[in-house]
């Protein structure tokens, strides 16, 4: 039976108080606690199956005379240079990607795929709204309870030169509340009013209470993972790596379950590693709904953290020499061989000349893995808008009207998927609302006229950026400093043009400024000012030299 939240609450703020008061080993407190209150409060049954709906085509249409099924694959926290296509890949280019690479190879390559954000719920409110999440409040990440509060307590590192700065709130809200609005029409209301049927599996993090959960928001069926440990710790079939130099690294193994639950059910353990039971739950929609029109938001959660590989994947891989390197390519291999398992559904079930597949990240890859090559060439990493952050893998295919081998090298965003999806459906785009995205599928044929976007911006508080006719302005503040870049002649923005342009800069500047007026104001507030070396990775210690944003969240 679930305990009471005000159990829960009392305990964590009791303990927490008298941990600061007293005790030293602050950290170690909280984390115990925390995993002691939240493992009780939220028990996890063993495995159950899934029968997934099936049906058939009320116009008893073949295939190829449907709309298109949509498979929309969003991975989580994918560094640009994860990937072999295009001469990448992890640990040197010795772990392939063929499969995912695949679908750019038989579609379209948008080489300058942007994410909505530095980090991933505000990407994923893009996404599902065809919007800027700053039109409704989404600004900032979703964290759980004691996640910033924790990393404000952990004792100062002498290798970080700049610490987290708590922000105090009079208002909180609760992490469940935190999420899209229920009045957002989301990409799966609007394909479920054209006739598909909507199934969404793995992460969804846009609200978890008040009609914001996946199967209130237009799914009629959604897996929902609801923590994140691929499999157990102690699982003879997996192999972690901890890195100790992350606080949210240490917070995220002493919370999390493995845990999944369908249709806001009870929590159950999944049947096998979570990217592959993911995968294999994808293959069943597809074969259950073969016959009829669907949308499948298929939400990995890898590769985001904690790092732990099938150990399968991991004895694959026995060249790669460094454990957290090793760890981190095994669950790129199984990432890539679960999209490989997908397509070849799609293909079997004679589904795959009319389906149209999307392909990208929510964000970039991150600095707090240790890895320093995740998004080579680019500077910076997840939490921070420069290239590191939000420029991503951006892919499609539609081999019933894409071309093989397309590139479109104009800037897209994430709301453009939204957009294209809902064309590629025949669904009727809301009227009553400005919707940001843009229907991609004319420039992946050569049909367009002009570019997408002539202007696109991000704001996360502190962190703000405008990329306007190809030059890019990064604001921060805390500490005060702003970029300019021409990322035309200088795409990996190696050199700041802020001093030498003043006129760009005050345009750009001012360009950023008109879009914020338009925006609304956060629905929740930031908890914390988080610094973020944007040329090092956390395992790397700071020098006084080197440049760095603040984060809020």
């Amino acid at each position: 039976m679930k305990r009471s939240k005000k159990w829960i609450i009392g305990i964590v703020t009791t303990v927490v108080v008298v941990g600061l008061v007293v005790y030293p080993n602050r950290e170690s407190i909280v984390l115990n606690v925390l995993s002691f209150a939240l493992k009780n409060y939220r028990p996890v049954g063993p495995t159950q199956e899934i029968a997934w709906s099936t049906g058939e085509d009320p116009q008893g249409r073949t295939p190829a005379e449907r709309p298109p099924n949509i498979v929309l694959i969003l991975a989580d926290d994918l560094g640009w240079n994860d990937l072999s296509f295009g001469g990448g890949g992890v640990a040197g280019g010795t772990v392939p990607t063929p499969h995912i690479n695949s679908i750019a190879q038989q579609g379209v390559s948008f080489t300058n795929g942007y994410a909505a954000n530095g980090t991933c719920a505000p990407s994923r409110a893009a996404i599902m709204s065809g919007r800027y999440g700053t039109r409704f409040g989404f600004e900032f990440t979703p964290t759980p309870p004691g996640m910033m509060e924790l990393a404000a307590l952990v004792p100062h590192d002498p290798n970080r030169l700049r610490e987290i700065i708590p922000v105090r709130n009079s208002e909180s809200v609760l992490f469940n509340n935190m999420g899209m609005p229920a009045s957002e029409i989301t990409l799966a209301e609007l394909l479920a009013d054209s006739g598909y049927h909507t199934a969404h599996i793995g992460k969804w993090h846009l609200g978890r209470a008040n009609g914001m959960e996946a199967h209130k928001q237009g799914f009629d069926e959604s897996l929902l993972m609801f923590s994140g440990l691929y499999l157990p710790e102690d699982s003879p079939d997996v192999v972690n790596s901890k890195q100790e130099f992350d606080p949210i690294d240490r917070f995220l193994w002493a919370v999390m379950d493995f845990a999944v639950s369908f249709n806001d059910g009870e929590a159950f353990e999944p049947d096998r590693y979570l990217t592959d039971y993911f995968t294999a739950q994808a293959v069943e929609v597809i074969e259950a709904n073969k016959d009829r029109p669907f949308f499948l938001y298929l939400a990995y959660w890898a590769a985001h953290t904690p790092l732990q590989a099938s150990r399968e994947d991991y004895e694959a891989l026995s060249h790669i020499e460094n454990h957290r390197e090793r760890v981190y390519a095994a669950m790129i291999r199984a990432l890539d061989r679960g999209v490989g398992e997908v397509l070849d559904a799609l293909k079997a079930n004679g589904l795959e000349d009319n389906t149209l597949v999307l392909f990208t990240s929510d964000n970039g890859g991150a600095g707090y893995i240790g890895l320093p090559d995740v998004n080579s060439p680019f500077r910076g990493w997840k939490i921070t808008l420069f290239e590191g952050g939000i420029h991503v893998p951006y892919f499609a295919k539609w081999p019933a009207r894409i071309a093989p081998g397309t590139e479109v090298s104009d800037p897209v965003h994430h709301f453009d998927l939204y957009t294209t999806a809902a064309a590629a459906a025949g669904a009727s785009i809301p009227t009553d609302r400005l919707i940001d995205g843009v229907d991609l599928l004319p420039f992946a044929t050569g049909t367009a006229q002009g570019v997408p976007h002539r202007a696109l911006f991000w704001r996360s508080g502190a962190s703000q950026s405008a990329l306007v006719d190809g030059w890019k302005l990064n604001v921060s503040d805390p500490p005060g400093k702003t970029w300019l870049f021409n990322l035309k002649r200088d795409p990996t923005e190696q050199h700041d043009l802020s001093a030498a342009r003043p006129d760009k800069l005050a345009e750009l500047q001012t360009a950023l400024a008109e879009h914020n007026a338009a925006q609304v104001a956060p629905l929740w507030p930031s908890q914390a000012l988080a610094p973020i070396n944007i040329d090092k990775d956390l395992s790397q210690p700071d020098a006084p030299e080197d440049e760095y944003i603040y984060w809020s969240n």
